[in-house]
This record gives C-alpha cells, sequence and structure tokens, in this order.
C-alpha cells in the first residue's frame, strides 16, 4: 500500500482516490480520474484528517501530475498493449 492519494477537481471540492498498490499510481491516475480532469498525486499527509468540511476542501490544478482517460480509455488501451 502507497502513502500517496491521488486528488481531482469536482463541483463539490475535491476527490480522493487511495490506491490499493495492485497497479502503479500514475495507471490508477489515468484510469480512475474522468477523462481531461487534472490529478495531482500527493502525500497521505497532505490530505486534511478533519472531514468534516471536505466540501470545502481546495487544491491548485494549475500544474496537474497529469489528466485522466476514464476507465473506457484505459481499459482499451490495456487491450492494444
Amino acid at each position: 500500500m502507497t502513502n500517496k492519494r491521488i486528488i481531482y477537481p469536482i463541483s463539490t471540492g475535491v476527490a480522493i482516490i487511495h490506491p490499493t498498490g495492485e497497479l502503479p499510481i500514475e495507471e490508477v491516475a489515468k484510469k480512475d480520474v474522468p477523462a481531461g480532469v487534472p490529478y495531482l498525486i500527493v502525500e497521505d499527509s497532505d490530505i486534511p484528517a478533519d472531514r468534516t468540511l471536505r466540501h470545502a476542501w481546495d487544491a491548485d490544478f494549475a500544474t496537474p501530475d497529469g489528466y485522466g482517460i476514464g476507465a473506457e480509455a484505459w481499459f482499451a488501451e490495456q487491450v492494444q498493449a
């Protein structure tokens, strides 16, 4: 299991993906972040522990680590490889 998380913007704040370690984190981000949406890979410790105001969380996605392609496109890539 990794200590890193994937975050991406959603209409109500920031979504968080907790990778299991079965795939490289970059592949999880490409697959699980919606197509065209920017994401950041951050340390677990960078995410607030208090989830009370989770809808108010914000992050700067101006220089993302990448953009999601969505599950359908990711699985299509796997078939082609």
